[in-house]
Parts: C-alpha cells; structure tokens; sequence
C-alpha cells in the first residue's frame, strides 16, 4: 500500500518565527539582572539564555511549499533596514501587574529601527500569514507564568530594574525553526539575512 503522502517528514508544517539574535555579552548582563527575580517570582519557566531572541514575528505552522517564500520575504526585509543597536533597558510584565503571565526585558530603541524592521517583515509576509493586530513592543522574552502570578507589591521595584549593559549592533535577521519535545524547545537557525538597505 501506498504511504500516505502527508505522513511523509517533508509534507508536515514546520513550526518557524523571525527574530533578533542578542549576543552573548548582554545575555550576561541579563542574567545578571534577573537572577535576583528567580526566587521572588516562584513557578515561572524561565528561558534558557540559550533561547534568548527577539522575536519579530511569529509565522507558527508552515508549510513546506511556503518555506522558499518565507526566505525570500525576510531576504526582502532584511534588505530594507540599516544596521542598527539596541540596548537592554529595564523589566515589566505582560498583560499587567495582577496576571502576569511573561516577564520580560525592554529594548531601547531609539531610532525605532527594530520596530521598522518588524514592520517590513510583516509586510513581506501578509499575503500568507495574517497581520499582527496589536502594536509591536520591543522586548525580551525571560519568563512566562502558568497560571499568572501577582506581581503586587513588587512591581514598582520590578519595573525600576535596570540591565546595567552596553547597546550591541544589530546587523542580522534569522529565520529559525522551532522543535518542540518534553524537555522544551530547541530552535535551528535556518538562515540569517543581512540587513544591508544603503
């Protein structure tokens, strides 16, 4: 009997995002910074810094047809945006201070470039993946909560955090596949895009 063509591996979606890579030396400030909030915000899966990256749009189930396309579009973002740095800039909490369920670090951006290169992504890839309806927000990703937690009395002290770490350059966007398994998340790199616009 014939295999049934979508239990083939290279019929089935894959699972991809497009994001900013953040370099080593501010992971480590980062880490720095919320080492303290492990123990005062129990029963959050943390990130791995190892997974640590900026997400910019996430595209979910993929097909197979569409992956050439998905490379082409973000070649065609990458090419519209300079270069440009950001700077790790505080913590807050995701959607507010009563359930928080993400805690996250902000990104100064001053120039909005990385919201520019958000926005070109989206554009490049609307014709097969819906539009993003709320308001991009620079941020890393540290912790999510499952159920949410209070915040509380703690948020004002939370929030006024700061990531003592220099701004890094950003020159590239990445397209990675995510592998999901019961030890969490591995994700594969599978192309970086140089932003090159003149």
């Amino acid at each position: 009997m014939a295999r049934d063509r979508a239990s083939r591996p290279e019929a089935r979606p894959l699972r991809l995002f497009v994001a900013v890579d953040v370099p080593q030396r501010a992971k480590d400030r980062i880490a720095e910074a919320i080492a303290p909030w492990r123990d005062r915000l129990p029963g959050g899966r943390w990130v791995p810094p190892e997974n640590w990256h900026i997400t910019l749009k996430f595209l979910g189930r993929t097909w197979p047809r569409l992956v050439d396309w998905v490379h082409d579009g973000c070649r065609r973002a990458a090419a519209e945006i300079r270069p440009f740095r950001l700077r790790p800039d505080g913590m807050g909490v995701f959607p507010g201070r009563t359930r928080a369920r993400v805690l996250w670090v902000g990104l100064d951006d001053p120039d909005r470039s990385l919201h520019a290169l958000a926005a070109a992504v989206e554009e490049r890839l609307a014709e097969e993946f819906p539009t993003e309806k709320r308001p991009f927000s620079a941020h890393l990703t540290v912790a999510r909560f499952q159920p949410p937690v209070p915040v509380g009395a703690q948020a004002a002290e939370l929030e006024s955090t700061r990531v003592e770490a220099d701004a890094f350059r950003v020159a590239r966007l990445t397209l990675y596949r995510s592998h999901l398994s019961p030890r969490g998340a591995r994700y594969e790199p599978l192309e970086r895009f140089q932003l090159s616009a003149p």
